[in-house]
């Protein structure tokens, strides 16, 4: 347990102080060229690249524009994606390994020639990122990766110390990556989309693709309808999986942030751990005070046990190195991660070439979601791009993909049974302000969370994707689902997919009625 005051409740400090207008929701049916839904990074990036070619679009967001994965991220902007590039030789090929790295390297560059033309005050530096190593196992997988970066012709150097109080075996550097502050750099770039005469629509929330029209129709859960003659889903999971079955060969994983204010300075640089659990550090200007985001403990969605349990161990690694004055932030992410994993962006079927998916950036959003949106816009003005194949969704490599297609689902069979199987004594008139746990209601499995308002929040824990049960997240207050990553607000509304309905919820009165009979606990 830290001895350092975590914040109640999670925040992230990109959101602080962020003057984005509002949008309203769609009114009433339009047709343009593009709609776009999903309003993060890609979504945004592809919106303002489309309207500089004089294109007419309309970007679609559920909830707030920059208010997901996008506003919760690192906000690294590099290509040293952990221990990636040796595994991608030998799954992909040296070719295709090559081009993962000049994607994102190309993304960076593209960030940063951007703020230059828009003059954008974003906190944009360049840093050398290290990727290091605790002990001898990834050493020598440190050592593989080193191999890896010499055969593609990356800049990368091996050191044997790390500036920061970290006992390593050894680092790999990559050279001249970046950090900066993502909302403010997006939040220009919207600006520019609308001055074009885009159009952003939030509170609206894309259910379905009519595709057997000459021109797909996007539809609203409000029932209202885009007609467009490309369709982009930029949204964090696919709103629309046609028969690509994405929630099959991808799997989620959260991962846990504190901004801190140290004893010690902080020396430059970025790191991050090549082992478990992953441990990473950049800095971060707060209020005008130099600070450290330390991140880590990651796991997949529904499977972390008390979240706060990985916000207290962040803490406690900070202290451990820098020295803990203070922690005024924290807060989580979620992302997707692929079979292979290199981000699924392109034509969601070969039969639908007019709808385009972007999707699976494996907690490197900044560059590969940029690289995503370069890529969807030369598709869409039919340009040729040297990505394509790489990134495209109809790729199955035999090696690794069907090995981790197997164990995947596997995991997600054992999590659909198990769910099915818990038992707990717990009474949730017994809850304490601000808690949340699972309980039985005349045999059947449900949730309760009671607000700090003592008020009694109660849901059915039945996903209502595939029929997984959802787990309880302390750290976030939500339901979460062990099997794809859909989560749930306590009140029942979705959060991530790829669940589209809420939860079926319950009236809390009505438990006197069930508890005062066969209540099954």
């Amino acid at each position: 347990m830290t001895k350092y005051q975590l914040p109640k409740h999670p925040e992230s400090y990109w959101r602080e102080n962020m003057n984005i207008p509002d949008f309203p929701p769609l009114d009433k049916d339009i047709e343009v060229d593009v709609v776009i839904v999903g309003g993060g990074i890609t979504g945004i990036t592809s919106a303002y690249l489309l309207a500089n070619e004089g294109m007419k679009v309309a970007l679609l967001e559920a909830d707030k524009v920059l208010g997901g994965t996008t506003g919760h991220t690192t906000a690294k902007i590099t290509a040293q994606h952990g221990l990636i590039y040796d595994e991608l030789i030998k799954s992909l090929g040296k070719n295709k390994a090559r081009l993962y790295y000049e994607a994102n390297r190309d993304a960076l560059n593209f960030i940063e020639k951007t703020i230059h033309q828009h003059q954008i005050n974003c906190d944009f530096r360049r840093q050398d990122a290290y990727l290091y190593a605790e002990n001898e196992e990834y050493a020598r997988k440190i050592k593989q990766e080193a191999k890896a970066y010499e055969k593609l012709g990356i800049d990368g150097e091996i050191v044997d110390k790390l500036p920061l109080d970290i006992i390593i075996r050894n680092a790999l550097i990559m050279r001249n990556q970046a950090q900066f502050h993502p909302l403010e750099y997006l939040s220009h770039l919207v600006q520019h989309f609308t001055d074009k005469g885009g159009h952003i629509f939030e509170g609206t929330t894309a259910v379905n693709v009519e595709s057997e029209k000459e021109k797909p129709v996007v539809q609203t859960r409000e029932n209202k309808r885009v007609t467009a003659s490309y369709v982009l889903a930029c949204s964090h999971f696919p709103f629309y999986e046609g028969m690509g079955f994405y929630s099959t060969r991808m799997y989620a994983n959260r991962s846990y942030i504190v901004a801190a204010k140290t004893k010690k300075s902080f020396p430059g640089g970025m790191y991050i751990s090549a082992g478990q659990p992953t441990r990473s550090l950049r800095s971060v200007t707060i209020n005008g005070e130099e600070m450290v985001l330390i991140v880590g403990e990651s796991h997949k969605t529904g499977q972390g046990g008390n979240t706060m349990k990985h916000y207290e161990a962040l803490a406690s690694f900070g202290e451990y190195v820098l020295g803990m004055e203070e922690i005024p932030y924290r807060w989580s992410a979620q992302d997707l991660t692929t079979l292979d994993k290199v981000p699924y962006v392109g034509e969601i079927t070969s039969h639908q070439p007019k709808i385009l998916i972007a999707t699976g950036y494996r907690k490197w959003g900044m560059s590969n979601g940029t690289a995503a949106a370069l890529l969807l816009r030369d598709q869409v003005l039919d340009k040729e791009n040297h990505y394509h194949a790489l990134f495209t969704p109809a790729r199955f490599h035999v090696h690794p993909s069907l090995k981790n297609f197997f164990t995947q689902n596997a995991d997600v069979a054992t999590h659909l049974i198990k769910g099915k199987l818990d038992i707990t004594d717990t009474n949730p008139k017994n809850l304490a302000n601000d808690e949340g746990a699972v309980f039985r209601m005349n045999g059947e499995r449900k949730g309760a969370y009671r607000d700090d308002k003592g008020e009694l929040h109660i849901v059915d824990t039945t996903c209502t994707h595939v029929g997984c049960e959802v787990e309880w997240n302390e750290g976030e207050k939500t339901w979460d689902c062990p099997c794809h990553g859909s989560r749930f607000s306590y009140t029942g509304e979705v959060m991530e997919g790829p669940a589209e309905k809420p939860l079926q919820t319950y009236d809390f009165k009505m438990l006197d009625i069930a508890t005062s009979e066969d209540s099954g606990y």
